[in-house]
């Protein structure tokens, strides 16, 4: 996993230009800027409304409504737990409380040493695997926490 950049409104302004001719660019742009950065801090809101003539709020509530969007830093690992039925009916609270529990946050929470970021989603297509979880992009099946903690190790830098 690439670290990021730290957060620069001259880098950011030149993200934004390169993709502002875009038909419905907000997305690629927020996405961009969450790419170059590792989140989309608010100081980005202003610019990307000015370059796409929107409103703030707009911009806001594009940037609040996709749950992929992180308006803080995240942790070194990124960990997306599955929170859908299947997942769900096959022990994945339960996992889920485990590891957030043993970590000692909650959902979209970073581990005090900014190692962890643990944030639900809903459906990885591994429901046969289930509860499953998504490590740094890599799959983990039968995701309890000791999986996904073994997973954090074996790909850690």
């Amino acid at each position: 996993m690439q670290r990021p950049e730290p957060w620069n409104a001259a880098r950011a302004s030149e993200i934004i230009a390169g993709l502002s001719g875009l038909e419905g660019a907000t997305l690629p742009i927020l996405h961009a800027l969450q790419d170059a950065f590792g989140h989309v801090p608010d100081a980005a809101v202003p610019l990307v409304a000015d370059a796409l003539a929107l409103s703030r709020a707009e911009v806001h509530g594009c940037l609040t409504f996709y749950h992929d969007f992180r308006r803080a830093p995240a942790g070194r690992h990124v960990v997306k737990i599955c929170r859908a039925e299947a997942c769900q009916s096959v022990g994945g609270e339960q996992a889920a409380a485990d590891l957030l529990s043993r970590l000692g946050i909650d959902w979209h929470g970073t581990t005090a040493d900014g190692a962890l970021t643990v944030e639900p989603v809903y459906c990885l297509g591994l429901c046969a695997c289930g509860p499953a979880a998504l490590v740094d992009g890599v799959p983990v099946g039968r995701a309890d926490a000791d999986a996904v903690l073994a997973t954090i190790e074996e790909h850690a830098p």
